[in-house]
């Protein structure tokens, strides 16, 4: 039986509501059955789990910054088991591409990364092995960037990255800028230059805990507690 709900428009309640009844489930036979490849000339196709969850939800494959789905982003993020069996953010999220033009004629309030982090449903899988061969479903939550601190710690990140671009180009933004979200190269190998906004694994595993559930181990960056 497909797992495809023709839909393009859903709000965010009902497509967390969706999301979550595929936890449990493996992702990897869904990414078959919607032909979408893990693997591109023998390297990893990152984005396969979010388009599969993209598929199921009925949202056609696109590269805007704009949000996905009217009013709130989705997102994908893979988690791994420590040798405890804890489960940990395995690495940092992609939030949009960082255009330099766009990020110095807009504050972060116009912002292409406040479009994104504004309203967000971040959805976790369990990383198995390097292979892909199974994904298991954990959980889906919602995040909302209205906590005063937090927004106003990624709006610093977001500026002090503004500024460095502003004085010295895009060139001298590396990742160590910024306490939450971070910009770096995008792309395989030393010679990319495309640029993408990331939350860093701490913002990641604070996501996941804002809204988890009961029977759900709780989830954090490896080495962290969590945000004070």
């Amino acid at each position: 039986m497909p797992f495809f709900i023709t839909t393009q428009t859903l709000d965010r309640k009902e497509g967390l509501r969706r999301i979550n009844l595929l936890a449990g489930r493996d992702l990897r036979p869904m990414a078959d059955q919607y032909r979408i490849p893990v693997w591109k000339s023998g390297r990893e196709n990152k984005g396969w789990a979010g388009l599969v969850i993209e598929h199921y939800l009925g949202l056609p494959q696109n590269s805007r910054q704009e949000p996905d789905f009217p009013g709130w982003e989705l997102k994908v993020v893979p988690l791994r088991r420590d040798p405890t069996g804890a489960l940990r953010v395995k690495e940092s999220m992609a939030v949009t591409m960082l255009e330099p033009a766009e990020v110095l004629a807009n504050k972060f309030a116009d912002s292409h990364l406040y479009d994104k982090l504004r309203s967000m449903v971040v959805v976790s899988r369990i990383y198995e092995s390097a292979a892909e061969l199974h994904s298991i479903l954990h959980a889906a939550a919602e995040f909302d960037l209205d906590d005063p601190k937090i927004h106003e710690q990624v709006k610093d990140d977001y500026e002090t990255i503004r500024q460095r671009i502003r004085a010295n180009g895009i060139d001298s933004v590396t990742g160590d800028l910024g306490k939450l979200v971070q910009a770096r190269t995008k792309g395989r190998g030393h010679g990319s230059t495309t640029r993408a906004f990331y939350a860093r694994p701490i913002f990641v595993a604070h996501i996941l805990n804002l809204q988890k559930l009961a029977f759900m181990p709780r989830v954090f960056a490896d080495g962290q507690t969590g945000l004070s």
